[in-house]
């Protein structure tokens, strides 16, 4: 008993002796942030707030998140700072550790998957907002009808070289950072796309301050009308609480590989879940005014950003610079994020095959580059093409619509919940309590109580949903 405890009271350095470390708190919790805010809090938030309804959606988000977004985000920080290594890897040591099968480290490579096939469409997605950004800058929307403004967006997607060329230069510019390493490339890019990030959506908001309308996008927003609210609608923000924090794609235990011992899990998750969450929230007062002052409907759908948005950019006075602010706003969410995911990837590469971090990124990175190939063909050329047509899930579905499916219903949930049970039933109680310090047994029964019972069945719950 006394060996066992001991092994699980050193530090974290012990285990990873030869690498890197976030600097501080503060830099983990703009790496995490990053990762968390990308394109699902101001491209996807804002419009499956609008198609559900607003205040009441929102309202249930916020439950969602502490009780399924915050639990399974400590554990993941947990695993990866225990075991010091990529997510296969820390999931190897810690089960050879405690005794247990081996079969749990497919979690890991469920989750690099994950990073995998993600970053190979979202990259993709990336490329659009770069694409708009050029856009913006060139008046392309002063004076457009909804016509042209769809005509623009069409446009985009049924030319496979221009859409080759911007996910190009988004995947180029993810390599250039992730290769340079955890402190010149991550946190050094980190540190300047976080703020930037913040202060482009506080003009944005500000810019929506100024609108007749802007009392009303706080209403929608924060006034709940539950008879709005559906059944759908309470497991849509099940699913985007537990997809908007990086969950179950290896990356938070990728980066809390790199957490130093110093550093509290608890209120470092606390913390960047709270961030993640303002980030959605200022993104829906920055949208909501602007498609309520020029009569726009708010629950447009996934074009909200690429056709309603410019459609009331392109009638505004001083259109042109926030249109540009906005999609350059948007370039950055969607860099922090892709960098993370990147970063599980290259860690087991280092890891496994004993290769630099250059070799890693360039190996990891072209192979997602070609991989993204495939997505953007589904949107031209091989439009028509369902690879799985055999499978009903599949049925209809494209290389794209194949990727996003797996990664969004199948693969993420399933790690998340593999995760909270884990660390709920498997995990050293020990180990669990010394990397928790929380101090108050009281809190850290709550915690696991919740990892235990109330985590594992709300995510079962998504999952089956959306399977089915």
């Amino acid at each position: 008993m006394t060996d066992t405890t001991q092994s699980y009271t050193g530090s974290v350095a012990e285990a990873r002796q030869d690498n890197p470390m976030w600097s501080g708190r503060l830099a983990f919790i703009l790496a995490a942030s990053g990762s968390a805010v990308g394109l699902g809090n101001i491209w996807k938030f804002p419009y499956i707030t609008g198609e559900n309804g607003g205040g009441a959606f929102v309202m249930v988000y916020l439950l969602c998140i502490a009780a399924i977004g915050l639990p399974i985000m400590i554990a993941e920080v947990m695993i990866g700072r225990r075991g010091g290594r990529s997510p296969i890897n820390s999931l190897r040591m810690l089960t050879q550790r405690d005794g247990l099968s081996s079969r749990w480290t497919w979690v890991g490579w469920m989750g690099i998957l994950s990073s995998y096939l993600i970053l190979s469409f979202y990259s993709v997605i990336g490329g659009w907002a770069l694409s708009y950004v050029g856009k913006s800058a060139g008046g392309a929307f002063v004076g457009a009808d909804s016509e042209a403004i769809g005509g623009m967006f069409g446009g985009l997607l049924s030319d496979p070289s221009n859409l080759m060329l911007w996910h190009s230069v988004f995947m180029a510019l993810v390599i250039m950072i992730v290769a340079r390493g955890l402190k010149s490339g991550m946190e050094k890019a980190i540190n300047i796309l976080m703020p930037l990030l913040f202060l482009l959506l506080l003009v944005m908001v500000g810019y929506a301050l100024a609108t007749s309308e802007f009392s009303h996008g706080v209403e929608f927003l924060f006034s709940p009308d539950f008879s709005k609210l559906t059944t759908e609608g309470v497991l849509t923000a099940l699913g985007h609480a537990f997809f908007t924090l990086s969950l179950g794609m290896g990356v938070m235990m990728a980066y809390g590989s790199f957490l130093p011992k110093n550093v509290s899990i608890v209120k470092t998750a606390v913390t960047v879940s709270v961030v993640d969450t303002v980030v959605a929230l200022l993104a829906g007062l920055a949208i909501f005014p602007l498609v309520f002052a020029n009569g726009l409907e708010p629950g447009a759908g996934p074009g909200l950003i690429f056709q309603t948005l410019p459609l009331a950019f392109g009638q505004m006075t001083g259109g042109t610079l926030f249109a540009t602010l906005f999609f350059f706003l948007l370039v950055v969410a969607a860099v922090t994020s892709a960098i993370s995911l990147l970063e599980p990837v290259v860690e087991w590469l280092e890891e496994q095959k004993g290769i630099s971090r250059l070799t890693g990124t360039l190996i990891g990175g072209l192979t997602i580059w070609a991989l993204g190939i495939l997505t953007v063909l589904s949107f031209n050329d091989w439009a028509d093409v369902h690879p799985l047509a055999f499978i009903p899930a599949f049925e209809g579905k494209t290389f794209f619509d194949i990727f996003d499916y797996l990664t969004a219903n199948i693969l993420m949930p399933l790690g998340g919940l593999f995760i909270a049970l884990f660390v709920g039933w498997f995990m050293n109680k020990q180990a669990v309590e010394n990397e928790l310090s929380l101090g108050h047994p009281a809190l850290q029964s709550l915690l696991m109580f919740v990892l235990r019972f109330i985590t594992p069945v709300l995510v079962l719950v998504v999952f089956l949903y959306n399977l089915l």
